[in-house]
């Protein structure tokens, strides 16, 4: 009696949510990063169709577990905000990241950031911007005729996506938003809003100052 062939059984895929590298090599870095990625996420608070993220794994394959990429920043038009433990594209509408930041650090090599860009040609990206903080050096690409062409000059450069300017004439990348606010870290946040609270004391001080004196001199500051 010959046994019935059963049928083979794939053994379900795992996508793991780290690849177990460093979100970042240094201090630098990192800051840059998390600028970079909270200043975006703060520019599309109110978009709730545009995802943000940073050091996320992206899957743009079902069924392969290898072709991925964790861009130090990604932006997608079309996506709803959330929590993800990795990006799998087929699972989101197909929609690829259209932006992609890297920051380049001392342990980079030219030939793996050489590969990430044929990564990111290959599936999708409409914008790439690579900063080496070491020597102020910005580069960018934009898709055109299914290729990443790399962009003439990044001096005052605007991305068609993120509406945002690029300028690094300080000596470090600064990137501003459409209504000319620059993106700030959280300390440089914490700072204004210290200098703001300040001034609001120093007014409502002057104020109280003035309707004293007014009283003083029998007339009501409320009437005034």
């Amino acid at each position: 009696m010959i046994a019935p062939v059963q049928p083979l059984v794939k053994p379900d895929i795992v996508y793991p949510d780290s690849d177990g590298e460093l979100m970042a090599d240094n201090t630098k870095q990192f800051h840059l990063i998390i600028k970079i990625q909270g200043g975006l996420d703060a520019l599309f608070k109110d978009d709730e169709n545009v995802f943000v993220a940073g050091d996320l794994l992206w899957y743009p394959v079902e069924g392969d577990d290898k072709i991925r990429q964790a861009p130090d920043v990604m932006v997608v038009f079309g996506r709803p905000k959330g929590d993800r433990g990795s990006y799998r594209q087929w699972e989101e509408g197909n929609i690829a990241p259209q932006v992609v930041f890297e920051i380049f650090s001392p342990g980079n090599r030219m030939g793996k950031m050489f590969n990430k860009l044929k990564f990111y040609e290959r599936y999708g990206v409409e914008e790439y911007y690579l900063y080496k903080p070491e020597n102020n050096d910005l580069t960018g690409w934009l898709r055109s005729d299914n290729e990443l062409n790399e962009i003439e000059s990044m001096a005052g450069w605007v991305s068609p996506h993120l509406g945002v300017r690029f300028e690094i004439s300080s000596g470090d990348l600064e990137i501003y938003r459409p209504d000319g606010e620059k993106f700030l870290s959280y300390v440089e946040l914490e700072r204004r809003r210290a200098r703001e609270k300040e001034g609001k004391e120093l007014a409502q001080q002057r104020a109280e100052k003035l309707a004293a004196k007014l009283r003083e001199l029998g007339i009501n500051p409320d009437e005034v």
